[in-house]
């Protein structure tokens, strides 16, 4: 593709997870049962963080971000989250493994004290890297799918369309040929996605299992789960809530390349780390899979998406660069997206996504149809007691005494309701703020 001839000035960058044990996903509602990583996955994001390294904080790279700290970790220009649900602590985990490559051990992670005594930090210099845990009960921003009603109804009508079916018919013959290697599970397209990882997670883990398996029927298993997994987890618009894991994250990208481009502001990188599930609705958004057909599927572990804001060298707004690295490609490849043959002005980008995000808890339960988890329990509690507050009979007697005094309050409690909902703005509207910005901190979604 072209490229836009311009530095770059910040990256906000999505990473996968590493290598871990097997786990389920519900095939309609995809709540999950826990797991753990491995040694190999904390290597595999290790490596990540070496290779993001090179790239973005060394200053003989071309990538490298100016103004960047190349050696200590420096708080105010870097933004981490790490989601804690899904695969329990696996996407946490493995995330302070790639902030381990990133930041490595240094000596110059030292302190002198008072009595002139020098004390390097443990392990030659290790480096403890603030990483914000987002507990999905909290903040809805990275499993925007989970408890969401609308978004389970559309994977029941995708197991129920003409399409799903006739690939059950097409794939039958080789499901049938599966029993002997999946230990009892469920042997049904449906039920895809556990029995490719079941497969894979065995492949790597079981040698015996390895051996057995006939060569081709990883790749056949594989392909099918990615035919499975991106159809559930995207649309034929952006609108459409198959795309919710993608709705959900928007706001934070957005949010980050506000605070990047705004010179006031010394924050620089933002990285979220997370499952498979926003690449892909945010490829199928963005155009990305849709011009790239080997990308409309389940990324691999340590992949990475680099939205790099590079400034043009002509002047004029930032523009994004996309950039994906998946799992154990050696390098980034550019990809054209939102159907542009160059980096795409950053209001491009806004126009493309910011009509369909998820920016609060109240667009989503709104969006979900949901009234009681979430958080959307406590938001139709106080709508309610707002609605009832408001109807409440009054004495003769205590509206001579209260008067438009009660009258104020309820109204107060009112409008106080309706901006905890997020329909209503107090004030002047909001601005999210990163760590480091020398403010408070906003994350979206949040309630």
């Amino acid at each position: 593709m072209s490229q836009t001839d311009g530095e770059i000035i910040g990256v906000v960058l999505l990473v996968r997870h590493g290598d871990r044990m097997g786990f389920y996903q519900d095939p309609t509602t995809y709540t999950a049962t826990a797991t753990q990583i491995t040694p190999l996955g904390n290597q595999q994001e290790f490596l990540l963080g070496g290779y993001l390294r090179s790239l973005y904080l060394n200053e003989s790279s071309p990538s490298y971000i100016p103004g960047m700290s190349t050696a200590l970790f420096n708080q105010s220009q870097v933004y981490i989250r790490a989601d804690l649900g899904g695969e329990s602590g696996v996407i946490y985990d493995s995330c302070v493994s790639l902030t381990q490559g990133l930041w490595p051990v240094t000596i110059n992670n030292n302190i002198t004290l008072a009595n002139g005594s020098t004390i390097v930090a443990p392990l030659g210099g290790y480096q403890s890297v603030p990483i914000d845990a987002v507990d999905p009960d909290l903040d809805v921003s990275l499993e925007g799918y989970l408890d969401c009603n609308t978004f389970d109804t559309h994977t029941t009508e995708f197991y129920n369309s003409p399409e799903f079916q006739q690939m059950a018919e097409q794939s039958a013959p080789f499901l049938d040929l599966l029993p002997p290697y999946l230990d009892g599970r469920t042997i049904a397209l449906q039920n895809m996605w556990n029995i490719f990882d079941y497969m894979n997670v065995n492949d790597i883990h079981n040698a015996t299992f390895a051996q057995a398996l006939p060569s081709t029927f990883l790749e056949q298993a594989r392909a099918l789960a990615n035919w499975h997994e991106y159809n559930v987890f995207s649309g034929s618009s952006t609108m459409d809530i198959g795309n919710i894991a993608g709705q959900a994250i928007v706001p934070s990208i957005m949010d980050a390349f506000e605070g990047i481009v705004n010179s006031t502001n010394p924050m620089k990188m933002m990285i979220t780390a997370i499952a498979y599930k926003p690449f892909l609705s945010l490829f199928n958004m963005t155009g990305i899979a849709a011009a790239n057909p080997q990308l409309a599927g389940i990324v691999d572990y340590a992949s990475a998406v680099a939205f790099e804001v590079r400034q043009p060298t002509s002047g004029g707004e930032p523009v994004i660069r996309f950039n994906f690295k998946n799992g154990t490609d050696s390098e980034f490849t550019t990809y054209n997206f939102l159907g542009r043959t160059e980096d795409a002005p950053l209001s491009a980008f806004i126009d493309a996504v910011a009509p369909v995000a998820v920016n609060t808890t109240a667009n989503w339960c709104s969006v979900c149809q949901n009234s009681q988890d979430r958080g959307c329990g406590a938001l139709t509690l106080a709508a309610q007691q707002a609605h009832s507050a408001a109807l409440s009979p009054i004495s003769p007697v205590g509206a001579g005494f209260l008067g438009a005094g009660l009258t104020l309050v309820i109204v107060a409690l009112s409008l106080g309701t309706l901006a905890f909902l997020g329909l209503l703005t107090l004030g002047k509207v909001s601005k999210r703020r990163y760590k480091g910005s020398g403010e408070d901190d906003e994350v979206c979604c949040k309630l």
